[in-house]
């Protein structure tokens, strides 16, 4: 199984469009390098290739990695669907650049296609997709060899969902377990985790790669970053220290590589001078650049 992280930072990338903190203006001015946002591919043959969220930067990502450009034929794409872990609009829309392209398959939770819904009608306008159940009993098998499952992560509802809009039971938010049929590697692949569970430690003990929400640092980030009362406890993301951060709950899963991903542009771990940095690589965790590559 071949991995490529074509995008790392939460929405917004980094530098942010309207932010002018310390990490953004060193972003600017050439001293750390940008990222766009939170995107990966999959692949179990090296032909037939999944996205893993549809980032609004998607277009840039594809350009930049020769593995997913078009060809042999003038429309023929390695492209075979995409993967959603949630409806969040930093993971979705990057959709419509995939406008045109004929028989993509969509992966996701009922709530989240149902959140879609008017974005489904449009799309369908230039190309008939098929959007299947993400958590359907059993999980599915993907073209290349990639046997999934879905978990439930969290229950974070978008904002730009009405609150009196029917939807579907089950989770919004889900965490993926990929295994490739060959070489019996496993990816869990969770961008965006709101509380951590039993089950996803029992993910993570399997695991020979973990790709994890890393968007917060400390609970109080935005607060002390951006500006006063801009706390992020409603945002549906675990930060990454504290008692019960991702760091301690990764901490017990030593047999797996662990990646943090999703960085919000507050995020010190965008520096690798800081001593936040420093802190999560002496305890075996990493933070990538995009455009990283994988192998399981």
């Amino acid at each position: 199984m071949r991995v490529v992280l074509l995008g790392t930072a939460a929405g917004g990338g980094f530098p942010q469009w309207n932010c002018a903190c310390s990490l953004c203006t060193a972003a600017r001015d050439g001293r750390l390098p940008s990222r766009t946002q939170e995107c990966a591919a999959v692949t179990g043959n090296g032909r037939d290739w999944w996205l893993l969220n549809a980032s609004p930067d998607l277009r840039t990502q594809l350009t930049a990695t020769p593995a997913l450009w078009p060809g042999p034929g003038p429309r023929d794409t390695p492209l075979r669907g995409v993967l959603l872990t949630d409806a969040e609009a930093d993971h979705v829309t990057g959709l419509t650049e995939l406008r045109g392209a004929a028989n993509l398959k969509v992966y996701a939770a009922p709530p989240v296609r149902a959140a879609l819904g008017p974005a489904r009608a449009a799309l369908h306008r230039y190309a008939s997709w098929e959007w299947a159940d993400s958590v359907a009993d059993g999980g599915f098998v993907l073209a290349g060899g990639l046997v999934v499952t879905a978990h439930p992560v969290g229950m974070k509802i978008p904002k730009y969902v009405p609150g009196q809009q029917p939807v579907p039971a089950g989770p919004w938010v889900t965490a993926y377990r990929i295994e490739d049929l060959a070489s019996g590697g496993v990816l869990v692949y969770a961008p965006c985790v709101g509380a951590w569970s039993p089950a996803l430690d029992e993910l993570c003990a399997e695991a020979d790669c973990v790709l994890l929400d890393g968007t917060f640092y400390a609970a109080d980030e935005m607060g002390t970053t951006v500006r006063s009362g801009a706390g992020q406890a409603a945002m549906g993301h675990l930060p990454v220290t504290g008692p019960d951060g991702t760091l301690a709950a990764l901490a017990r899963h030593p047999g797996a590589r662990r990646i943090y991903t999703h960085l919000n542009n507050t995020n010190p771990l965008l520096d690798p001078a800081s001593p936040a940095r420093t802190r999560v690589t002496e305890e075996g965790m990493e933070i990538l650049p995009d455009g990283a590559e994988l192998v399981l």
